[in-house]
């Protein structure tokens, strides 16, 4: 049996952050998953992927939440829960620091969630039918 490269090891975390981002997940966590020592994995995470696994995993859930805040209503608070931050105090600081405006002011440069509301094609196909008198399916 052939030995996994440690790089492998690696990215088995990185994939568990891109995974579970939502969940309170943390370095030993990460650690566990690639199978290395917290410190020896920070360091080993660093040096393959340009930063640590913290600021990794940070910039994962940052983005899920930009992109929540960019296409539904919902509240920065509750936005901020479900992509696993716990304070929206740090939270709006973080993303502040990531794309330079607080999370109302970067939701306030697109068209409200309302405007954009899709609704699956299949519905759209039902109901653009002619209507016969009989149920829609």
């Amino acid at each position: 049996m052939t030995a996994v490269p440690p790089a492998r090891h690696l990215l088995r975390a990185r994939d568990l952050a891109d995974r579970r981002y939502a969940e309170p997940l943390d370095v030993p966590d990460l650690a566990r998953a690639a199978r290395l020592s917290p410190a020896h994995f920070s360091r080993e995470f660093a040096r393959a992927f340009g930063e640590t696994p913290h600021r990794y995993l940070l910039t994962r859930r940052l983005e899920r939440a930009a992109a929540l805040l960019r296409t539904t209503d919902r509240s920065v608070a509750d936005i901020c829960m479900t992509v696993g931050l716990r304070s929206v105090g740090s939270f709006t600081t973080s993303f502040g620091r990531m794309y330079g405006l607080s999370p109302m002011a970067y939701r306030a440069t697109y068209p409200p969630a309302s405007d954009r509301a899709l609704v699956p094609s299949c519905v759209l196909r039902a109901w653009g039918r002619p209507w016969t008198g009989r149920p829609r399916a």
